[in-house]
Formats: structure tokens, C-alpha cells, sequence
């Protein structure tokens, strides 16, 4: 059996390395002024995906990190998975291009899922869709709006577009460190057959522990981001218990 992936998070603010809580653009602490480094570090420390986002894109609807990204693609050598302001195929097909492995499209899957599934089919195995929920409703425009869409029944609605994971998030614990919502997650997983990935909280090694219960099995990975900058979770510890539950 394959290791559940760990993947480390660098959200993009003008062009730095940041942390928000909860999707508050004005509750962002710098953790790194150079991503492009911060992606490396990861890829050295032994982490197998890199998973970034372009939250001034998020807001604005297109691509606003684009040098950022471009830097940190330049110095690693492991796949990328890139969400933020992912809206049309042009921007698809730019970023898959410049080396993005996965596109994750969030606000555009609530707003034209015909776009989900047209760039699934173009590129299969290469999009995902984010879904962000709050109280079990997925939010859109960077977590700003909150719609009467329940997180099950939009990926439902993707069931059969060949999309090649959801990445969920829990917007009340992003950022929190108060443990990601796993019940909720794992619920998730159960109702769809496209895989999950788990986003929004994780805090420490227990975490760690949990998912490698046998119901996180059905998860492809879990997102990690101010655990890993503040020490809370140590990288080669958590790669090693991965490795040995696989």
C-alpha cells in the first residue's frame, strides 16, 4: 500500500510565503520572503508533492503569484499541485504547461462546473477541484461568500468528469491548529469515489497518528502549512510513521 502523502503547503501573498487564519487575507503572518527556497527546503526534507496557493489570485480571479510560482517550479524538481485564480482553460493550459502538475479549480467549479469537467477531459488526471466549506457549505471568491451548496453534493457533480482529487477544506480550523475536521473529511471520501485530500487545521503528530487509522485510509493525503513553519510538526518524523504505516 502506497503512504497516505503529506503535502506541504506555501500560500502566496504578494509574492511571499504566508499563513492566513481562517482565508483572513488580513490575519497573514510571513513565514518565508523567498518561496522558491521554501519549496526546495521542502523537496529536501523528503516530501513527495508540493501543494501551493495563489491566494491574491484566489481574490482577484486570475493568476496574481505568477513569478512566484514560476521561481518555486524552477528550483524543485517534485510535482506541484497550484490552486488560486484558476477561472478559464487558458489558464489551465498555461500553468500545465509551465510544469504545474495539478490544477486545483475551487470558484470556478461552484460557478461553471462545465469548465470543471472540459479541462478534465482535455487533461486527464491533472485537475482537481478545491472545495472550502464552511459549516458543510462550500464558500467561493477566497472564502468571501459563503453558497447553500452543500461540500457532498457539489462533488457529486464531478463524479464522472475523470477529476483527479477534491482537496477539502475546513475553513474553521485553516490556519487554527486545532486539528483537521477528519469525521467531516473522511465522511466526504465515503460519499464520492474521487479521491480526498484532507486540508484546514492540521496541528501536530497526532494528527499524524490519525491518519494512518484504518478510515483515513480512503484519503489520498492530508495539506499541512503552519504546523510544519512553526515546528509543531517535525517533517522527517512525520515522513518516517507515514512510510512505516504504507
Amino acid at each position: 500500500m502506497e503512504a497516505v502523502i503529506l503535502f506541504p503547503a506555501i500560500d502566496l501573498k504578494n509574492g511571499q510565503c504566508v499563513r492566513l487564519k481562517q482565508g483572513d487575507m488580513d490575519q497573514a503572518t510571513v513565514f518565508n520572503d523567498d518561496p522558491a527556497a521554501q519549496g526546495a527546503a521542502f523537496e529536501s526534507q523528503g516530501f513527495r508533492w508540493l501543494h501551493v496557493v495563489d491566494l491574491d489570485g484566489a481574490f482577484a480571479g486570475k493568476p496574481m503569484n505568477a513569478a512566484a510560482v514560476e521561481a518555486i517550479l524552477a528550483r524543485v524538481a517534485f510535482p506541484v499541485q497550484l490552486g488560486g485564480g484558476i477561472r478559464d482553460m487558458k489558464t489551465v493550459e498555461g500553468w500545465l504547461s509551465k510544469g504545474i502538475r495539478r490544477v486545483i479549480i475551487g470558484t470556478a467549479a461552484v460557478r461553471d462546473p462545465g469548465f470543471v469537467r472540459e479541462a478534465a477531459k482535455a487533461f486527464p488526471g491533472q485537475v482537481a477541484v478545491g472545495i472550502d466549506a464552511r459549516d458543510g457549505y462550500v464558500a467561493v471568491e477566497g472564502w468571501a461568500e459563503t453558497s447553500t451548496l452543500a461540500a457532498a453534493d457539489l462533488g457529486r457533480r464531478f463524479e464522472d468528469a475523470g477529476v483527479a482529487a477534491i482537496v477539502y477544506t475546513d475553513i474553521a480550523r485553516d490556519g487554527m491548529l486545532q486539528g483537521i475536521n477528519w469525521d467531516g473529511t473522511i465522511a466526504l471520501a465515503k460519499a464520492l469515489t474521487i479521491p480526498v485530500i484532507a486540508s484546514g487545521g492540521l496541528a501536530s503528530m497526532a494528527d499524524i497518528e490519525r491518519m494512518m487509522a484504518p478510515d483515513a485510509a480512503i484519503l489520498e493525503g492530508a495539506i499541512t502549512g503552519r504546523a510544519l513553519y512553526d515546528g509543531r510538526i517535525d517533517p522527517a518524523a512525520a515522513l518516517e510513521r507515514l512510510a512505516r504505516a504504507a
